[in-house]
């Protein structure tokens, strides 16, 4: 039984699929299904249940998955204690898309940093899904934010706390608000303004939370719509949509933090509504199966 067959067994386990399967590791299906084979003859006992093109983890193959995570992992942390920063690795890591843009670029830059020539795969899921992807060994880190803590951090994960997100009401350098501001000087991009003014406006809004899906419902970006119903024009679920119509001076909308680097963009302070979302983030993973470049990535990022 091969170190490498087991690697290749978790990822269709993943998928149920061979292709999607051989996509993602660079094989070819026919090589896939070869190691499956082996692996079946090493065990005397099948694996999957073959349904039409998809392929569904039997009771053993279940049993098989949680001694394989073990085994590769234990596999990947040997590798890394005698390798050390010549280890290629593949990382996976599910989280919300908002938070991907956040923190995959420092994630990327400390991995190639201390294990170059690696890969890296971000897969955009909302809290619930990226922590049972985690749990399920089909991920080596999530990121969420803390009512996913709070709320639904399943048995054998732990987080470290990464830093704060921000969502600040923002304007569009060509929005009409803005251009009545245009005698104004802001502070640090940032204008002065008032709910009078800003209900007069349209708003973009996505139809869900950003970070969790359904779960905190629409409305839930950051403005008080119990207090101070606003007009919103567009319902959307893509954040790069919501920038677009927010740069084009079409929409008002609540936008994170480190978005507003964008020069085309500006942040509103409302004076007597100065309502903000700040989402405490954390970085999470399974410690009880971590290789030890994983515990080694934990320490850095959060030193970062």
């Amino acid at each position: 039984m091969e170190i490498d067959d087991l690697r290749s067994f978790l990822v269709i386990a993943r998928y149920a699929n061979l292709r999607n399967a051989a996509a993602e590791l660079y094989q070819s299906p026919s090589a896939l299904s070869k190691a499956i084979k082996r692996l079946e003859t090493a065990l005397n006992t099948p694996l999957f249940d073959r349904i039409g093109k998809s392929l569904r983890l039997n009771s053993q193959g279940e049993h098989l998955r949680e001694r394989a995570e073990q085994l590769v992992a234990l596999a990947d942390q040997t590798q890394a204690e005698f390798r050390g920063e010549r280890q290629h690795l593949h990382c996976r890591i599910v989280g919300p898309a908002i938070l991907q843009w956040r923190y995959g670029a420092t994630f990327s830059e400390l991995l190639q940093k201390h294990y170059p020539g690696s890969g890296i795969a971000f897969v955009s899921q909302f809290e619930d899904a990226a922590l049972g992807a985690l749990s399920k060994g089909a991920a080596d880190f999530a990121l969420v934010t803390q009512a996913a803590i709070n709320t639904s951090l399943p048995l054998g994960l732990e987080a470290v706390a990464i830093g704060n997100l921000t969502m600040h009401l923002a304007a569009g350098t060509r929005h009409p608000l803005v251009k009545t501001m245009s005698d104004a000087k802001p502070t640090m991009r940032k204008f002065k303004s008032n709910t009078a003014q800003i209900l007069n406006y349209d708003f973009a809004c996505p139809d869900r939370s950003l970070f969790c899906g359904i779960d905190r419902g629409t409305r839930s970006d950051g403005w008080r719509d119990d207090q101070l119903p606003r007009k919103i024009r567009f319902w959307l679920d893509d954040l790069q949509l919501l920038m677009s119509l927010v740069r084009s001076g079409q929409a008002l909308a609540y936008l994170p933090d480190f978005a507003l680097n964008d020069p085309s963009l500006v942040r509103l302070h409302v004076t007597d509504c100065d309502y903000e979302c700040v989402e405490q983030c954390w970085l999470v993973w399974r410690p009880s199966v971590a290789s030890g470049w994983q515990n080694k990535l934990v320490s850095l990022f959060t030193l970062d």
